[in-house]
């Protein structure tokens, strides 16, 4: 049976938003709580459009080198989030907050991803994302070829992605999940339904052809 590739919207700032992802299909919408984000929301916001979320739409709160102090308001604020640590935490600081957690990996040629992803084995997940400077993503598209194929744990493919690059990302990857921000936006923070809506129609038009080739 072919497995459906999930979703997640990343960097939601806006009610209409969150609401534009749900109809389009999401599985996933993510709230970014580092300060140096141009989507930077903080806890009580993100709570607030956690709020709206209807039942198995789950939010993740994304923490880079958080404090314990800020770690612990993410939670308080969001009990059901998915934590997603997307600066340098060890596995043993992911692990010290005791909650389901994706742990995102910044690609590049030398970067050892199997190794990578042992030491995050208790993760839920690795995100993919490209290496660029400073954290949180940058939007861009890394090699995919430098993806192994027998990477140990899921993996949500992210970085750059958009309407237009989705469907081969999903093809040639099979990954668990796809993550976007920036390829649904009509400016930094603020989304756009018709490209969320064509981004969810994209990517399950790359389910459908994998399952028509699987049969």
């Amino acid at each position: 049976m072919t497995q459906r590739t999930r979703i997640k919207i990343c960097g939601l700032t806006r009610e209409a938003d969150v609401d534009a992802a749900v109809q389009a299909g999401a599985d996933a919408v993510g709230f970014v709580l580092y300060e140096k984000s141009p989507r930077h929301v903080s806890p009580a916001r993100a709570a607030e459009l956690a709020r709206q979320l209807p039942p198995f739409v789950t939010p993740v709160a994304l923490l880079v080198n958080a404090s314990d102090a800020e770690i612990a308001a993410a939670i308080a604020a969001m009990p059901l989030a998915l934590l997603q640590f997307h600066g340098d935490e060890s596995p043993q600081r992911c692990e010290a907050a005791s909650r389901p957690y994706l742990r995102a990996a910044r690609m590049s040629e030398a970067f050892d991803l199997l190794d990578f992803a042992t030491q995050f084995s208790n993760a839920q997940a690795i995100l993919l994302d490209a290496h660029v400077e400073g954290y949180g993503g940058g939007g861009k598209v890394f090699d995919w070829s430098l993806i192994p194929a027998n990477v140990p744990s899921p993996v949500v493919l992210s970085g750059g992605l958009h309407a237009g690059n989705v469907t081969e990302g999903i093809l040639q990857v099979r990954p668990w999940a796809v993550d976007v921000s920036s390829g649904v936006e009509a400016a930094k923070g603020i989304k756009d339904a018709a490209l969320i809506r064509r981004f969810c129609d994209a990517v399950r038009e790359a389910d459908a052809r994998i399952a028509i080739s699987e049969t």
